[in-house]
């Protein structure tokens, strides 16, 4: 089992595979952004610093040198002169995906900065590994344009299955894969009406539960942090959640202290002083993940706050690092490995033949009271 990465980064953390960072698709980076000219730190001019010399697409330029016939000449001419001026050397491993039996399927992430999304890639590989698929990996750093980009490439490059994160995504992007008629997977989310298949759980009914977890204890001046919810359809679902648990029990929901922040320690510590500063009677925030959540509970305790004498705090996700903070997180447990695996198995059994349409699988959630509510 391969995993081909779209990204010039470290993914040890995907146990069992054998990992090759290489560029299967040229969007894999946010891509327009890098300097003409500019080389990955191997060296290696890539089919993008081609594409560019050449001033067309990289999928025009694949198609220039991997089926010329379908490119105008002239355009077919500038790409060869691009090649030969930067002494490209095509990437074999990327070639392959091309050949008329798909031998990949792709997964598309919002991020790879977030642990969680690299347990959903263990769980797929380990399902993968003994299929003789490749598995190929874009990052869509949480950009719809981005994610439309690379299901470009991936069907341009073959791919025999996709997977998605989230329900929501670019009429681009549902048009694509609509006309490509291959299995797509979407993920952490349950959309009634799947563009394939779904696997993952309520966000909201997962976010109602902690805020009623919180209410059930005592609390009563209740904040909520999450990510932008403008591009996230499971960051708007977790803030839905919050605000209906909050007037099922006739609670203020106070737009001062419903944040939204970016991702990481210091952002999460952050919006706890934020929040403090706007409402000192605060008693308890909910952050929509468990990053945020560590970092706030660092930064009260550097404060000099009591958790949860003074604040209570409650995360989501259950990372590793959750029940090892001192004191150790509330969260909401999902399970990612079990998702990813599902994910993989359902494109497996689609790509063999089984009904696949229309089909949902509801992974659940768990809320994990620990000492910080």
């Amino acid at each position: 089992m391969r995993v081909d990465v779209g990204s010039s980064l470290s993914m040890s953390r995907l146990e069992g595979a054998s990992v090759i960072v290489e560029t299967v698709a040229s969007a894999l980076e946010p891509p327009f952004q890098r300097p003409r000219g500019n080389r990955r730190g191997h060296g290696r001019t890539t089919l993008a610093d081609v594409a560019r010399h050449a001033g067309v697409s990289p999928i025009t330029a694949s198609r220039a040198l991997n089926k010329p016939l379908l490119v105008a000449p002239e355009t077919r001419a500038r790409v060869e002169r691009a090649v030969a001026e930067l002494r490209y050397i095509p990437n074999i491993i990327a070639g392959s995906l091309a050949s008329s039996s798909p031998s990949a399927v792709a997964a598309i992430l919002p991020s790879l900065d977030n642990s969680i999304f690299t347990d959903v890639l263990k769980g797929a590989v380990g399902a993968l590994e003994r299929s003789g698929y490749r598995l190929v990996l874009g990052n869509s750093h949480f950009d719809p344009a981005v994610e439309a980009t690379l299901v470009e490439t991936f069907l341009a490059h073959g791919v025999g299955a996709i997977m998605l994160t989230g329900a929501r995504h670019a009429p681009q992007t549902q048009s694509l894969l609509t006309n490509a008629r291959i299995p797509v997977v979407q993920t952490w989310s349950l959309p009634r009406r799947p563009l394939g298949a779904c696997v993952g759980f309520s966000n909201f009914a997962a976010s109602y539960a902690m805020a009623h977890h919180l209410i059930e204890r005592g609390y009563r001046d209740i904040a909520f942090v999450s990510a932008a919810v403008a591009r996230n359809d499971r960051a708007a679902a977790r803030r839905r959640g919050y605000a209906k648990a909050l007037a099922d029990h006739g609670l203020v929901n106070d737009p001062s202290t419903t944040l939204e922040s970016p991702f990481g320690l210091a952002a999460g510590a952050a919006a706890l002083e934020r929040i403090l500063s706007v409402r000192p009677s605060t008693d308890a925030i909910f952050f929509a993940n468990d990053v945020l959540a560590s970092g706030a509970v660092l930064a009260a305790l550097r404060l000099g706050l009591r958790v949860p004498g003074d604040v209570a705090i409650a995360g989501f996700d259950d990372i590793e690092l959750a029940g090892h903070l001192m004191p150790p997180l509330t969260t909401v447990r999902i399970d990612r490995i079990g998702l990813g695996k599902a994910a993989a198995e359902l494109m497996l059994e689609a790509l063999a033949g089984t009904p696949f349409k229309g089909r949902r699988v509801d992974i659940g959630f768990e809320v994990i009271a620990r000492a910080t509510t």
